[in-house]
């Protein structure tokens, strides 16, 4: 896992320093960065400029153990960035995400309830998911397997093989971490 180059950029911007990006257009807003027992480790330059799952770009944090540290979750009403050792944290995994309004292809779900593959990240392989379509264009996507840092707000498209079935914005998952910081769970 290490080995892998961190994902930080934004592909509709082009290749370019993100950080600096962000701050032009989003400013600065300095807060704590705590561990999951809410002990502080540092401070961060304001949540909007980490991910979930983030491993470069933290900077120093004195007085924390040495080597890597992880975002595992972000509360930026309280300006809080939470941070761990371990890529795998419970804080990153999800079995369940929401997507709110849902796009299909077939401008209708295929069935009220079937099995499918999903897809959260562009190069990350497909997952094997259960989806339950709602009444209201919402669905609710279930892994048998554990998904890691899936972040409300990133996209996730279903797939039935090669075929697309659509995709949509994720608004809220079921990641141990999101109890926590108060953000609406899926489900």
């Amino acid at each position: 896992m290490h080995a892998k180059r961190d994902s930080t950029g934004l592909c509709f911007v082009g290749e370019r320093p993100f950080r600096p990006f962000l701050e032009r257009f989003l400013g600065r807003r300095e807060g704590a960065i705590q561990d999951e027992r809410g002990r502080t480790l540092g401070y961060h330059a304001g949540t909007h400029l980490y991910t979930l799952g983030q491993r470069a770009g933290l900077g120093g944090l004195p007085g924390a153990r040495p080597g890597p540290w992880y975002v595992i979750g972000k509360d930026p009403e309280r300006n809080l960035l939470f941070v761990a050792q371990q890529p795998e944290h419970p804080w990153l995994l999800s079995r369940e995400v929401e997507v709110r309004r849902m796009h299909w292809i077939a401008g209708e779900p295929p069935a009220s309830r079937f099995r499918c593959s999903a897809r959260l990240r562009h190069r990350q392989p497909d997952a094997a998911c259960e989806v339950e379509p709602r009444d209201d264009g919402a669905v609710v996507v279930r892994f048998p397997e554990a998904q890691r840092a899936v972040t409300p707000g990133q996209y996730l498209v279903l797939y039935d093989g090669e075929l697309c079935l659509g995709g949509g914005e994720v608004s809220a998952t079921d990641a141990p971490g999101a109890r926590h910081l108060g953000e609406r769970r899926a489900g």
